[in-house]
């Protein structure tokens, strides 16, 4: 499975994006799929992530202005950025677990799938 990334772009504090990430192949449910971001000299970092059975996480610093989703139809999965800091700043990626568990922690060692990164800028 290749997974690609788009959506992202530059946009202004407060502003809001939507991430798509496109399967080229079926991901299981019983896979877990995230959005990760990397800062610049900063290390890769868990944003969101669905896990088997659908439970959500967020990092704290994203928690009420974003939304993880999937579309398994479509084999997609989207990451809607509201109120957007210049924090949030980065290369943001797409990324399918390496196992399955429905208690799977976000941390990017748990996935081995990784879309190129589609970057984020948000000006202040």
């Amino acid at each position: 499975v290749q997974l690609v990334e788009s959506g992202g772009g530059l946009v202004q504090a407060g502003g809001s994006l939507r991430l798509s990430c496109a399967a080229s192949g079926y991901i299981s449910n019983d896979h877990a799929v995230g959005w990760f971001r990397q800062a610049p000299g900063k290390e890769r970092e868990g944003v969101s992530c669905i896990r088997r059975g659908g439970g959500t996480v967020y990092v704290d610093s994203v928690k009420g202005r974003f939304t993880i989703s999937r579309d398994n139809a479509k084999n997609t999965m989207y990451l809607q950025m509201n109120s957007l800091k210049p924090e949030d700043t980065a290369v943001y990626y797409c990324a399918r677990s390496r196992w399955s568990s429905y208690y799977l922690s976000c941390s990017a060692s748990n996935f081995d799938t990784w879309g190129q990164g589609t970057e984020v800028t948000v000006s202040s």
